[in-house]
């Protein structure tokens, strides 16, 4: 029952926040609870132990009973991947598949040397010293952007479909190569020794990512001939929420990535049933049952970033350190996009303007907080979590509230055409 109320808490205060969002701030739905969050754990944190200590006490409760690892990563991230999946045209991934893949495995890997270097080299002139090997960590956790960010800043970004799938698609991929990274820097880091041999890295890769994909894709195609014998709205509902919540479980016991296999059921569920011509009424309902999902899971996600203020202390401290993540952050994310445009087979669909809308597209989550609030307790732990959260609420709130400013999908369209048509690529 406890685990009852904290959702229905949860809930109570999304609906509340979201409303006052509607009426006075008039920012895109989650990132208006999430500052309203941010806002009330402000004051809280300052005031609330002298004038709303039993309110304070209650948040602070409420906030430390729930595992937001174990919450967002086993449950919340699963929903939300396959709600993100079944709406991605296959076909438009197709045509961004080599861009796609090289951002969600080579981008990743070069963010997070980049990051770890320059933050080893950088936080010694703010009076903290990091060891590099919890650098790199640190570099592995806020390398990947988070999925159920980036989604729910596109909708209001309005950007050409291409570009949007190449950010999409990252964000949805990214996942198994950002696990693996992050799992073996940590038991660097922890003391434990790892095989860092090619061949090792590469079959726990295989097995981490590849096993996913083929799960999800497999758990996709038995269900959808299932649902295709079968159209009816409430048996189709029932048999989608069937492939998130047992997919998850046979995924965990197979020790193979969870979001991966959602990703993939999620885009072979939705790409099949366009072919297949299910009842008008049924479609409808599947569509708005999993938008709806959708919308609810992002409100209390992003809630929970809100109020994770409350976790952290001595915030004040690591503000100028987290100044100093967010610069390196953004930089690291320019050079594992740029460099692997320069490539010619990728030149042709990369202009300046594209670039940009990537870097400044790559927004950070719960994900990033979720993996830094998984490391061990240490004496380095607190560090990592409070400048992870400075650049996830920087990421969320400046980079999402105007990345449609800096999407210009009228100069982006031009410079393509002039990229495609110069000497170069004709070649």
């Amino acid at each position: 029952m406890e685990l009852y109320y904290s959702f229905s808490a949860l809930i109570v205060l999304a609906s509340i926040f979201a409303y006052l969002n509607y009426r006075f701030l008039k920012l895109p739905s989650t990132i208006g609870i999430m500052v309203i969050a941010i806002v009330v754990s402000i004051f809280l944190v300052l005031f609330g132990e002298t004038v709303l200590p039993r309110t304070f006490g209650h948040l602070h409760n409420l906030m430390s009973s729930i595992d937001f690892t174990e919450v967002l990563m086993g449950a919340m991230l699963n929903f939300l991947l396959f709600a993100g999946g079944i709406h991605i045209n296959i076909n438009d991934l197709k045509e961004q598949f080599r861009p796609v893949v090289i951002f969600s495995t080579a981008g990743v890997v070069i963010s997070t040397f980049v990051v770890g270097f320059g933050m080893f080299y950088l936080l010694p002139y703010v009076g903290i010293k990091l060891p590099f090997i919890y650098c790199l960590v640190f570099g592995a956790l806020i390398s990947p952007t988070d999925p159920v960010a980036v989604l729910s800043v596109l909708k209001q970004a309005k950007v050409s479909k291409s570009l949007e799938t190449k950010v999409a698609g990252e964000s949805l991929f990214n996942d198994g190569m950002a696990v693996v990274v992050f799992t073996v820097v940590l038991q660097l880091a922890v003391g434990k020794e790892v095989d860092l041999g090619v061949e090792n890295i590469g079959l726990l890769l295989l097995h981490e990512a590849g096993g996913g994909l083929l799960l999800g894709v497999l758990l996709g195609w038995v269900t959808s001939r299932l649902m295709r014998e079968v159209d009816d709205y409430i048996i189709s509902v029932l048999v989608t929420l069937s492939v998130v919540m047992g997919g998850y479980l046979i995924a965990r016991q197979m020790h193979i990535s969870g979001p991966l296999t959602m990703v993939a059921a999620g885009l072979f569920m939705g790409n099949f049933n366009r072919n297949f011509k299910m009842k008008s009424v049924t479609q409808d309902y599947l569509i708005k049952f999993w938008e709806l999902i959708d919308e609810i899971l992002n409100a209390v996600l992003f809630l929970f970033i809100g109020f994770e203020l409350l976790m952290i202390k001595d915030l004040k401290h690591f503000m100028i350190p987290g100044l100093v993540a967010i610069i390196v952050v953004l930089l690291a994310r320019f050079i594992s996009i740029w460099g692997p445009t320069k490539f010619t087979s990728l030149r042709k669909s990369f202009s300046p303007q594209t670039v940009k809308v990537l870097v400044w597209g790559g927004i950070r989550g719960g994900v990033s907080i979720a993996l830094a609030m998984s490391i061990p307790k240490s004496e380095y732990s607190e560090i990592i979590l409070s400048i992870t959260y400075c650049v996830v609420v920087f990421s969320i709130i400046v980079q999402g509230l105007t990345i449609a400013k800096v999407a210009n999908p009228n100069q982006i369209i031009t410079e393509e055409e002039q990229v495609a048509g110069s000497p170069e690529n004709k070649d």
